[in-house]
């Protein structure tokens, strides 16, 4: 059995902290997430998978259904691609637009039909307001624009006049969201649903800024609540809570009281519009209302914290969540999900790791160490290059130690020859004498007009190159004398 060496206990003690430290992190409760999704699948503070399980009894329907569609493939049953050819890529994009002439017409047609159908004539007496005053505001706004922009009414104008097929049958429509947007296609499909008698309860934190189809159809503004703080009993500041409460007396029970910061809008609505304030803060700001468009009607909440688990499931503040939806008729309900979860079956790649704190915790962080690695340990590491001084040119130094070496050998014979092989290869490469007859009197002749020597002196060099490529010894007076020819005879010849 090994011996316990002081490294070995160290490194025992280190496995047995790491073994401890994961078996506590495993059986740690994990911490409560808060953050507001509203997804029905989410059993968090502010989830709403409880209003979604107990939505058949407070709407007494048995008919609740999950929707994962935009809101014109819902209404329609037509995909977005489908719709292209027809209403064009403009209607298409998501995004909201400014306020037209033509769907302020739009809207206050319907209204004004639903207002005739009413019997108070107060009601008729507001719509009558409502219609002069759009009148004189569609006069002064129109005397202003240019031409480039009656063209875009004229278009928009032809848009919201088309009809969008909807599917027949009555429904509740139920979006319960951190935030509410729709896109232009969207809004108006919408619009056209509650035109037809069925009801659509909006409940969002935000509902954006500016102006878009919904609203300007529907008449309602919404603005920033400024919030109030006040000190506690230890002397801290935080921000005062919201008391929300009806404006039914019948319901006065019903109110809720929520953190401040989960109701940060409230509606305005414009004068003339069909509508009714169903529920406001302690300061009588509506949060809570409901308009009227054609034969259906929208109700529309800035507090959508009031729907979630949290308060759904204590006694004192489930009764608000109850109230709202009992304004709701008891007939076919979708519930949105499309802004929430998005499309069904369309999910991220990284989906199992998002859907975890701690695998998104390290995925972000193996993100941040490969950037880090990038920018400080990826650089190429090697010693300093030291600076190499070029060789040096020994060709002559060798030629001499070769000389050398064929002189203390006495052989000049071998000098010699090489030096006519030389000879032989500087005839051809400059004068193309590829195969040399000395004894050729053509040759020679030749030789002396490409060289511009006398024939007497070209004769003499190559009686020389002969001799020194029979004669089997030479001597040392005979190698410089052929050394001579050849060179006075390239000088000379001055190739």
């Amino acid at each position: 059995m090994p011996q316990l060496t002081t490294f070995r206990l160290y490194l025992l003690g280190v496995a047995l902290l790491f073994a401890g430290y994961v078996t506590l992190e495993y059986n740690r409760p994990k911490p409560l997430d808060w953050s507001p999704t509203y997804a029905n699948k989410d059993k968090i503070p502010y989830g709403t998978y409880v209003l979604y399980d107990q939505l058949p009894r407070l709407l007494g329907t048995d008919s609740v259904e999950t929707v994962r569609l935009p809101v014109y493939s819902q209404l329609t049953g037509i995909k977005l691609d489908d719709t292209a050819p027809q209403y064009g890529p403009r209607q298409l994009a998501e995004e909201t637009v400014v306020e037209t002439d033509s769907t302020a017409e739009e809207a206050q047609a319907v209204d004004s039909t639903a207002v005739a159908d009413a019997p108070d004539s107060t009601a008729t007496a507001a719509a009558e307001t409502d219609t002069t005053a759009t009148a004189e505001a569609d006069s002064t706004a129109s005397s202003d624009e240019d031409d480039e922009t009656e063209y875009a009414e004229d278009d928009e104008e032809k848009e919201a006049n088309e009809p969008i097929p909807l599917k027949a049958g009555q429904a509740n429509y139920l979006f319960v969201n951190q935030e509410f947007d729709l896109s232009r296609l969207d809004a108006r499909a919408l619009l056209q649903f509650v035109a037809r008698g069925n009801d659509v309860f909006i409940a969002a934190k935000d509902f954006g800024s500016g102006r878009g189809v919904l609203r300007d159809s529907l008449g309602f503004r919404t603005r920033e609540l400024a919030l109030t703080s006040s000190k506690d009993y230890k002397g801290i500041f935080s921000i005062d809570s919201a008391d929300l409460r009806f404006t039914n007396p019948a319901l006065a029970r019903a109110g809720i009281r929520l953190p401040g910061t989960s109701v940060e809008q409230h509606f305005a609505v414009d004068s003339g519009r069909a509508g009714r304030t169903l529920a406001t803060d302690a300061k009588g700001r509506a949060v809570f209302i409901r308009l009227d468009y054609g034969r259906g009607h929208v109700y529309l909440c800035t507090a959508p914290a009031a729907f979630a688990n949290y308060y759904v499931l204590r006694p004192r503040t489930a009764a608000f969540a109850a109230a709202a939806l009992a304004y709701l008729p008891a007939r076919r309900t979708w519930w949105d999900e499309y802004q929430k979860q998005g499309p069904e079956g369309e999910q991220s790649l990284l989906r199992v790791v998002f859907a975890h704190a701690a695998l998104q915790w390290a995925y972000y962080l193996c993100l941040f160490g490969g950037l880090l690695f990038v920018l400080v340990a990826a650089r190429r590491r090697q010693r300093i290059i030291p600076t190499l001084k070029p060789l040096p040119n020994t060709t002559l130094l060798f030629t001499r130690t070769v000389a050398s070496l064929y002189r203390q050998g006495s052989n000049h014979a071998l000098i010699a020859e090489k030096k006519v092989a030389l000879f032989l290869d500087y005839l051809r490469t400059h004068f193309q004498e590829s195969a040399p007859d000395f004894a050729d009197a053509d040759f020679r002749q030749r030789l002396s007009q490409k060289s511009g020597l006398s024939q007497s002196r070209v004769d003499e060099l190559l009686r020389l190159v002969n001799f020194a490529r029979t004669a089997p010894q030479m001597t040392d007076q005979q190698l410089l004398q052929l050394s001579k020819a050849l060179n006075d005879f390239r000088r000379e010849a001055g190739r």
